[in-house]
């Protein structure tokens, strides 16, 4: 079933585009995923408002909810190929919280992803992972992502718009 718009009804609730009122749990949720990295969060509600919350964002930020709960996001940031006129999109995180995993919501998250990536004329999106994630470099295979040879790894899938 292909879906060309968001938000996206899935199995669970839903995936849109975060609003203002979700900027502290944003937060929360960038905080976990910097702690299970070992880095030290200082992400700010007021850093978001001014990256994501404007008129031309610096970067784009998908949450998926679950009964009126945030459950876990993708944030986005533009790339190019300029040599190929191509622009791209990085998914630079994506986050479940842990009651929700294998849930689907990681595959809906990647799904709006890629919806928001072909709204803003892209024609590739990429994801990288840590070395040792071995569970998420098989899941972005199994989504159709190739691995490109490069350390860490780096995946990459082209978009039809």
């Amino acid at each position: 079933m292909q879906r060309n718009s968001l938000p996206l009804q899935t199995e669970f609730g839903v995936v849109r585009c975060a609003r203002p009122t979700d900027a502290e749990r944003i937060v929360q949720m960038v905080g976990k995923l910097a702690a299970h990295h070992g880095d030290t969060p200082a992400l700010t509600a007021d850093d978001l408002a001014r990256d994501v919350f404007v008129a031309n964002p610096w970067i784009y930020v998908l949450v998926a909810e679950a009964r009126g709960e945030l459950i876990g996001y993708s944030a986005l940031c533009g790339l190019t190929r300029l040599q190929f006129g191509w622009r791209g999109m990085d998914m630079h995180h994506l986050f479940t919280e842990a009651a929700y995993r294998g849930r689907g919501v990681g595959r809906s998250l990647i799904a709006a992803s890629k919806i928001k990536a072909i709204a803003l004329s892209c024609s590739y999106l990429n994801v990288g992972t840590n070395p040792d994630n071995h569970k998420a470099q098989v899941f972005y295979e199994i989504l159709g992502f190739e691995r490109k040879n490069t350390h860490p790894p780096l995946f990459s899938i082209r978009l039809a718009s």
